[in-house]
């Protein structure tokens, strides 16, 4: 396992505790020049998708990238895909393998079916300018939540050193994740969302199977086809062809 250069102009700030990483990096937005990333060994108010409680043990890793924007909310927000390639290539570098991860819709990483980690994309602003957005990472790096602790239907979580035998420090995988994420913007940055899609597509989960798709009370059953140059799901379904800008994919 071996790192390639921190990218340049790119902060590195390390806690050892903080409330939450995302919060800190809301808090220290306004002081920042250039992007940062913020990695804390504890977190003791962590938070995922819909503000559901994310666990983090000794050992996880959980960071935040806080940058400003350049671009409209909607190209912003693609940027989950942008940090799901980059948390995908972070586990191969630390592995060496790459058959036992996936990439599920629209914003976890799998490892052998199961979950291994999440990423959250937060904005904030006024009068509709955003003012800066931060993406959180959390992986299970040494410890999974218990099964208990999720949705009866989601995918179980995994861990990577039960998964892999691969032992990997916070920093290290910050380490990793960092240059493989400044590449993966680079690319965005220059080429669009075009230049994301079809590498994400080629390491996404159930792609030609069936799934379901929750969005708050209904549920749709279908096909995955694809996701269109908006990041939005596309199913097949009995009624038609569907496409889902945010939901709850369950396989």
């Amino acid at each position: 396992m071996s790192a390639r250069p921190w990218p340049e102009g790119v902060g590195r700030r390390i806690l050892q505790e903080v409330d939450s990483t995302n919060a800190e990096a809301q808090r220290l937005a306004p002081t920042l020049s250039g992007p940062e990333w913020i990695l804390a060994h504890r977190q003791t108010t962590g938070r995922g998708r819909r503000g559901r409680p994310w666990a983090n043990p000794a050992g996880n890793f959980t960071a935040t990238l806080v940058m400003r924007p350049g671009e409209t909310p909607d190209k912003i927000a693609l940027r989950s895909f942008v940090a799901a390639m980059a948390v995908s290539d972070a586990f191969i570098a630390a592995t060496g393998r790459t058959e036992p991860f996936a990439l599920k819709w629209p914003n976890d990483v799998l490892l052998n079916g199961g979950k291994v980690a999440g990423i959250l994309l937060e904005s904030a602003g006024a009068g509709g300018t955003l003012s800066h957005f931060c993406i959180g990472i959390g992986v299970n790096l040494v410890t999974a939540p218990n099964r208990s602790d999720v949705d009866k239907n989601a995918v179980t979580p995994v861990d990577l050193l039960s998964e892999t035998g691969a032992l990997v420090t916070p920093e290290e995988f910050l380490d990793l994740l960092a240059p493989a994420y400044a590449e993966w913007e680079t690319l965005f940055s220059t080429y669009g969302f075009t230049s994301i899609r079809g590498a994400w597509l080629n390491r996404a989960a159930k792609v030609g199977e069936v799934i379901t798709a929750r969005t708050g009370k209904e549920s749709h059953v279908g096909t995955f086809e694809t996701i269109d140059d908006t990041g939005a799901l596309v199913l097949k379904t009995a009624s038609g062809r569907r496409v889902i800008t945010a939901a709850e994919v369950f396989f």
